[in-house]
């Protein structure tokens, strides 16, 4: 009987000190800095990797034209006026010139494929971003911005993979897509893909735009 009732208090504390180490845990989880890229287009590559929190790789001479993380991570463009940032992504890359520059990045702003609605919903919150910042729809004529409409879905469904440009003044070009992802042993589970470009100016805005 007395140690029935001494194994009562062992079995309260272990019950206590296993809740505290779950709890350690989930505290350490969600305090862990998320990885982020953070530039702006110009700024020299080992800059970037000094402010931003990532697993962008050291700048080789082989390497400059995909430099890209290796671990999932938020892209924030830090200008004061144009920024905008996006969701996490895994797939993201950065391409320096002669002089150690970045000049291009190209991201998909999600760490798998998704459903339809769920791109929907990031290409919406993306181009929002843009219109905020006072970017303008550029070759508007034939890329116009990606609206989440009947007519919209049923062209990205269609796999015609939607495309829209947006300018920043004479700072930034942005390219941003969206396209189908099937498997032959899954034809009917639609998954789709985005990819944003982002550049300094290289297109010409058509005069009837």
């Amino acid at each position: 009987m007395l140690s029935r009732k001494i194994r009562w208090p062992a079995y309260l504390v272990c019950a206590v000190v296993g809740c505290a180490a779950v709890w350690g845990l989930l505290t350490f989880v969600m305090a862990k800095p998320v990885d982020e890229v953070v530039l702006t287009l110009g700024e020299p590559y080992e800059q970037v990797r000094r402010q931003s929190h990532s697993t962008l790789p050291l700048l080789t001479e082989v390497n400059s034209v995909n430099l890209h993380v290796r671990r999932p991570a938020i892209f924030r463009l830090s200008d004061p006026r144009y920024g905008f940032a996006t969701p996490t992504a895994k797939f993201l890359s950065l391409y320096a010139n002669q002089k150690g520059n970045v000049t291009l990045v190209t991201l998909s702003p999600q760490v798998e494929t998704l459903p339809l609605d769920e791109s929907m919903a990031i290409l919406t919150d993306i181009q929002n971003q843009f219109r905020r910042g006072g970017w303008k729809p550029f070759h508007s004529s034939i890329n116009r911005p990606i609206e989440d409409t009947k007519a919209t879905r049923e062209a990205i469904r269609a796999c015609t993979a939607p495309t829209t440009r947006w300018q920043a003044d004479d700072k930034y070009q942005v390219s941003l897509n969206i396209r189908c992802f099937r498997t032959d042993d899954r034809p009917d589970d639609e998954r789709y893909l985005i990819t944003l470009d982002l550049s300094l100016p290289v297109f010409d805005d058509y005069p009837d735009d």
